[in-house]
């Protein structure tokens, strides 16, 4: 997936995208959104970044952040460990 489809509720990333990274199946996502395994943080550019969005995933001890421009090109991922986080069921 290269794009991020982004609404007045927020942004739709599809499970895909994050069950690739998390090494899940996609069927998991929604399930582990829910119970607040899989977490998420936005942040949006200022300056010269201007119009881009970092979206940052968390599951376990793995993130991955994707930074999107306006029209939801995804132009950069980024996968990392991270130390467990507490909502994140490390």
């Amino acid at each position: 997936m290269s794009k991020i489809d982004l609404t007045e509720q927020g942004f739709i990333v599809e499970a895909q995208e994050l069950a690739a990274a998390f090494g899940i199946e996609p069927g998991r996502v929604p399930e582990l959104m829910r119970e607040n395994r899989i977490t998420t943080r936005c942040e949006t550019g200022e300056g010269e970044d201007a119009g881009r969005h970092r979206l940052t995933f968390f599951f376990q001890h793995q993130a991955l952040r994707l930074t999107v421009d306006a029209e939801g090109r995804i132009l950069k991922r980024a996968r990392f460990d991270v130390p467990a986080r507490n909502a994140g069921g490390g």
